[in-house]
C-alpha cells in the first residue's frame, strides 16, 4: 500500500476510447483478494464504450422534454411503488405517484396484490388523496357520488343504478394496470402491453439471488425534495468521481478513482466501490495495521501478512450478526463492507450491502424539483419478527439528513450530495455551454441511461 500513482497525469494515447483507468489496484483486484468472495458473475466487469459526445442541458431544464417524458416515459415503464409490508393485510391499500399519474395499490380477499389507476369510472374523482396509505378496506367506495367497486376491481354498486341503464357491469370495472413483485417490491406498469417484469429487471434478480431484499425490513424511510431536475439529481448518485471534491473525509479508505462501472442490460446497470480497501493513488498512504485502526480496531491485534479488510469483516460479520440477530457468516465481503449500487430504469436503485443497505427513488416534482425517497433496508432476524414500517420523514429543501433521528453514518454524505444540486442547477440554467461532458468510463451509467430514455422517448 506505498505505492503513489499519479491520478492528474493525463490519458494513455495508445488506449481506445473507454479503455483508460485508473491506476492502482482495481475492484477485482481487491475481490481476489477478499477470504470470502462474491460469485464471478456477480463479480465480472461488463463496460461498452458509448460514445464521448457532450449530453445536453436542455434535457434537464426544458419544460417541453419534461411533458415528453410525461408522455412517453413514465406511463410505460415498470416503478416500485411501494414494499409488500405496506400492504400485509385484506383491503391495505397504497397509493404511488408518479407525476400527474396516480396508481392504487391494494391488496385483494385473494391475497393478491392488484393496482389499479386511482380515478373512478365516474367521473374521474380520485378514491384516495396522492401518497397516501391506509387499512381495512372491505371495498373501493368514490367519495363524490358513493358507487364503489370490489378490491379486485369488479363494480360492486352504483346509487340511482336506475339512472345508468347504459352502463355495464362488465365494462365499468376499475382500471387495473400491470402489477408484480420481486425482492419484496411492489411494481406498477401503466403500460398495458409491458413487457414482464423479471425479464425487464434481468440480471437483477439473478445477481440478488444470494441477497434477497424480500428478506429483509424497512429501518427507515425518508422523502426530501431536491432542487433540480430528477434525472440531474439522479445522476449524482450514478458514479462516484464526484467523491474527491463532495465528499473530502477519510479518503484514503476508499478507492474511489478505482470504482467499477458496469453496463448490464438496457434497464440495469451497476457501481462497485471497495470501502475498506485503502486508496493507493492517495497521497496519505498507510499500513494495513494503521488501515485496521481507522477501522476501529487494534492494530496489534492483526496477524502478520494479513488484510485489515479480511480481518474487519470477519469481526463486523460476528458483531452484525449479533446485534441483528442473523447470521451473516456465509456473506461476502463485498456485500458486508463495499457500495454496491444498482440502477434500475428509470428512477430506482438498489444496495445488496448489509452496512450500506440503501433503496433510492427519485421521482419528478415538474422539470425543476425532485422528490427523493431514500429506504434503509435491515435483514430479518431468526424470529422472523418483521415490524411494521415506519412512515416516511419529510424533508424540505432546507432540511438536513443530520436532523432525521437514527438514520445512521451516511446522514452527513447525502447532505453532501444534496448541496451540489443547487449549484449545479443554477450552472445548468446560466451556463453558455450547450452541455455537460462525460468522463468516457466513471461517468458511463449516465450515458446508458440517456441512451436508453432516447429509446423510450423517440417511440410513441
Amino acid at each position: 500500500m506505498n505505492a503513489k500513482y499519479d491520478i492528474y497525469a493525463p490519458a494513455d494515447p495508445t488506449l481506445a476510447p473507454g479503455d483508460a483507468r485508473c491506476p492502482g489496484p482495481s475492484v477485482q483486484d481487491v475481490l481476489n483478494a477478499d477470504n470470502q468472495r462474491v460469485s464471478p458473475d456477480f463479480q465480472a466487469p461488463r463496460y461498452t464504450y458509448l460514445g464521448n459526445e457532450d449530453l445536453a442541458f436542455d434535457r434537464y431544464t426544458s419544460e417541453a422534454f419534461h411533458q415528453l417524458e410525461v408522455e412517453r416515459l413514465w406511463c410505460r415503464t415498470w416503478q416500485w411503488a411501494c414494499r409488500e409490508e405496506h400492504i400485509p393485510k385484506v383491503g391495505d391499500y397504497y397509493v404511488y405517484d408518479i407525476d400527474r399519474y396516480s396508481v392504487l395499490v391494494i391488496r385483494g380477499e385473494d391475497m393478491r396484490i392488484r393496482a389499479f389507476v386511482n380515478s373512478c369510472p365516474h367521473r374521474g374523482m380520485q378514491f384516495f388523496d396522492s401518497d397516501t396509505q391506509g387499512t381495512g378496506k372491505q371495498f373501493l367506495r368514490c367519495p363524490f357520488h358513493g358507487m364503489s367497486w370490489r378490491l379486485d376491481g369488479a363494480l360492486r354498486e352504483i346509487p340511482c343504478r336506475w339512472d345508468f341503464p347504459h352502463v355495464k357491469d362488465e365494462e365499468f370495472g376499475l382500471q387495473a394496470i400491470p402489477c408484480d413483485t420481486w425482492g419484496g417490491f411492489v411494481f406498477i406498469n401503466l403500460d398495458a402491453n409491458a413487457q414482464p417484469l423479471l425479464e425487464y429487471l434481468s440480471p437483477l434478480p439473478e445477481h440478488f439471488a444470494a441477497t434477497p431484499l424480500e428478506d429483509r425490513f424497512v429501518t427507515m424511510h425518508t422523502q426530501k425534495v431536491l432542487q433540480g431536475n430528477w434525472k440531474m439529481c439522479m445522476e449524482g448518485f450514478l458514479e462516484a468521481y464526484h467523491v474527491l471534491a463532495t465528499h473530502p473525509n477519510r479518503l484514503h479508505m476508499s478507492a474511489w478513482a478505482n470504482t467499477q462501472y458496469d453496463l448490464l442490460s438496457p434497464h440495469v446497470s451497476r457501481f462497485h466501490q471497495p470501502l475498506t480497501s485503502g486508496n493507493a493513488i492517495h497521497p496519505r498512504q498507510i499500513t494495513e495495521r494503521q488501515l485496521y485502526a481507522e477501522l476501529g480496531h487494534d492494530p496489534n491485534e492483526l496477524k502478520e501478512g494479513e488484510s485489515a479488510r479480511n480481518a474487519h469483516c470477519d469481526k463486523l460479520r460476528r458483531s452484525l450478526g449479533e446485534s441483528l440477530d442473523v447470521d451473516l457468516s456465509q456473506v461476502p465481503n463485498a456485500i458486508m463492507l463495499d457500495s454496491i449500487e444498482y440502477h434500475v430504469f428509470p428512477n430506482a436503485c438498489f444496495f445488496p450491502g448489509i452496512t450500506i443497505p440503501l433503496i433510492y427513488r427519485f421521482r419528478p416534482l415538474g422539470h425543476d424539483k425532485t422528490l427523493h425517497d431514500i429506504m434503509l433496508l435491515q435483514p430479518v432476524p431468526r424470529s422472523g419478527h418483521r415490524p411494521k414500517p415506519p412512515a416516511p420523514v419529510k424533508l424540505g429543501m432546507d432540511d438536513r439528513y443530520t436532523s432525521v433521528k437514527d438514520f445512521g453514518f451516511l446522514d452527513r454524505v447525502l447532505d453532501q450530495d444534496s448541496d451540489n444540486f443547487v449549484r449545479q442547477w443554477a450552472g445548468m440554467r446560466t451556463s453558455l455551454k450547450k452541455g455537460q461532458t462525460l468522463a468516457n468510463y466513471q461517468e458511463a451509467r449516465i450515458r446508458h441511461f440517456h441512451a436508453t430514455l432516447d429509446d423510450y422517448l423517440k417511440t410513441a
